[in-house]
């Protein structure tokens, strides 16, 4: 688990997953936040640090 932490792919995938939760869940919970460029960017955001979460541990 350490080994991993020390990976700076694996912490900027966690980055953006949490960045892409607040956009998606803010979006869903608050009328003024309910834009459709929070679910877009939201949604790309996930993609992008999950992609970068998971292939940071392949060689």
């Amino acid at each position: 688990m350490f080994n991993k932490l020390n990976n700076l792919g694996f912490i900027i995938g966690i980055f953006f997953i949490i960045v892409a939760l607040i956009l998606l869940i803010g979006g869903l919970l608050s009328p003024a936040l309910a834009y459709a460029l929070n679910f877009y960017t939201g949604g790309a955001f996930l993609v992008f640090g999950v992609a970068m979460a998971v292939g940071s541990g392949r060689k």
